[in-house]
């Protein structure tokens, strides 16, 4: 998987490897066990810790199963972000298996959800979460192929169910509700903390006969106000710095060189 950070100050690049097998938990449900094996930042390869080779990311699309963000706090902070794009993907794939209205080329359903993830470490992010709905299009279905492609867009709710810790964050930063927010401790200890409307656009391709992904890629662009303050009530605060990030996320397959096959 690929991912390029476009922000204010610079263009970050990560490239992260992973692998894993199946296995069957005791109720009977297919899992994937994956394991981050490799990282790059900037081109440059990370030395990754034991805890993280130790971590492992349980994924499934089996009826049943169920998709949460797992413990970020072992893993060193380069991994927070394809752990959780990884975990997106699966995630909109899944919500879009489970409506009944999604069954020829242009189908499209609406499906409300609001609540907040996190991505929080606990250490450097001491509070990250957004909160979206789920815009869904069955964009086409290739029978010769045997493939068919959704496109998952997530916006913003009419009330996201995020708590922000400043009343400041409560402005709208843009034309609807603030749905992210990110409050990250600094070693002197002041804290950067931020809010802002996030969108995705995610693009998945699967096989009919198995569900499986081919290839996905994700849009990300977030529009913030961003606050540098002295004190963990985020209340003695410098002025706001408003800008603009967008992250551009791909996933294929390593084995197959880059083909659309399963990751």
């Amino acid at each position: 998987m690929t991912g390029v950070n476009q922000s204010r100050s610079a263009n970050l690049f990560y490239e992260a490897h992973a692998e894993g097998a199946v296995s069957k938990t005791p109720s009977g449900v297919f899992v994937e066990n994956l394991a981050w094996t490799e990282l790059h930042l900037g081109g440059e390869q990370v030395h990754l810790s034991p805890a993280s080779r130790a971590f492992r990311e349980p994924l499934s699309l089996s009826p049943g199963s169920r998709l949460s963000i797992p413990d970020l706090r072992p893993v060193q902070p380069g991994l927070i972000a394809p752990i959780t794009d990884l975990l997106t993907f699966y995630a909109d794939l899944k919500i879009a298996m489970n409506q009944k209205g999604l069954l020829r080329a242009g189908d499209h359903v609406y499906f409300k959800y609001g609540a907040p993830d996190s991505w929080s470490d606990g250490k450097r992010i001491i509070l990250g979460q957004d909160a979206v709905d789920f815009d869904i299009t069955l964009q086409s279905i290739d029978r010769a192929n045997q493939t068919a492609t959704l496109v998952v867009r997530h916006v913003p709710p009419a009330q996201p169910q995020i708590k922000f810790p400043a009343a400041w964050m409560t402005a709208p930063v843009s034309a609807s509700a603030n749905n992210w927010v990110q409050v990250e401790k600094g070693s002197d200890g002041k804290y950067v903390a931020g809010v802002g409307h996030e969108t995705f656009s995610v693009a998945i391709k699967v096989a009919l006969q198995t569900g499986k992904i081919l290839s996905a890629t994700m849009s990300n662009p977030v529009e913030i106000s961003e606050r540098k303050c002295n004190d963990a009530a985020l209340a003695d605060c410098a002025p706001p710095d408003r800008y603009h990030i967008s992250r551009q996320i791909s996933l294929y397959s390593e084995a197959a060189s880059g083909s659309e096959s399963s990751p």
